[in-house]
């Protein structure tokens, strides 16, 4: 058995990047957690919308199998304004509560901000001097935010690793449609067959029918 964390900056990234992999592991007998990072405050969000997110939030991870939910309840799209110390304190503690073996974050070179903040808070308390040490760090890839960035060598998502979701890309499906308040009809990329497209596409990459696609930052072996 292994331990899994996905770090997502919002509800919602974990199921879009990630959620084939959770399901998958869960399946395998694999114990995964999830550290949501922030959550919908006023005045950008209205308290029924945010309390709603969660309700949603806690159904997808009951149906893909998640042990655990950590909530640091930062403020969403304005994590530029917490002191950097204690953000990267609190992932920390997370880390440290977990003893995680592998670790997914989202892409550093994701448009939106608070995605870039959370990578670098995470390699922070994953650096491999701590008694714990993580064996593998990956980076997923988050639809309307991957995609949507200024291109350039930094910012493209050059993925190393694919994990073959073919048995879990419903349960993915389901788990996303949760989110009722996040969700939109295709070509939105946030929608059902976005996600369908996306995971077909990865999939055929390596020649199964769908796959999640993640960037390699650092394993032990």
């Amino acid at each position: 058995m292994k331990k899994v964390l996905v770090v997502a900056p919002h509800a919602d990234d974990e199921v879009l990047g990630v959620g084939g992999t959770i399901a998958k592991n869960a399946a395998q007998g694999n114990e995964v957690y999830v550290c949501v990072v922030t959550r919908a405050e006023e005045p950008l969000f209205s308290k029924t919308v945010a309390e709603q997110i969660r309700e949603e939030t806690l159904r997808a991870h009951k149906l893909l199998g998640i042990k655990k939910a950590f909530f640091l309840e930062f403020p969403a799209v304005m994590l530029e304004n917490i002191e950097r110390y204690i953000l990267n304190d609190s992932i920390m503690k997370v880390l440290q509560e977990i003893n995680p073996d592998e670790v997914y974050i989202p892409h550093i070179g994701d448009m939106q901000k608070d995605h870039q903040i959370v990578n670098e808070a995470v390699m922070v308390a994953v650096r491999p001097k701590y008694r714990h040490k993580v064996r593998a760090v990956y980076a997923y890839e988050t639809l309307s935010e991957t995609e949507w960035n200024i291109p350039n060598t930094v910012n493209a998502f050059i993925p190393t690793v694919y994990q073959d979701i073919s048995g879990f890309l419903e349960k993915k499906k389901q788990a996303l449609a949760c989110f009722e308040t996040q969700i939109s009809d295709f070509p939105d990329p946030r929608s059902l067959k976005a996600v369908e497209a996306l995971a077909k596409y990865r999939g055929s990459t390596v020649e199964v029918a769908a796959a999640e696609a993640f960037v390699l930052i650092r394993e032990i072996r």
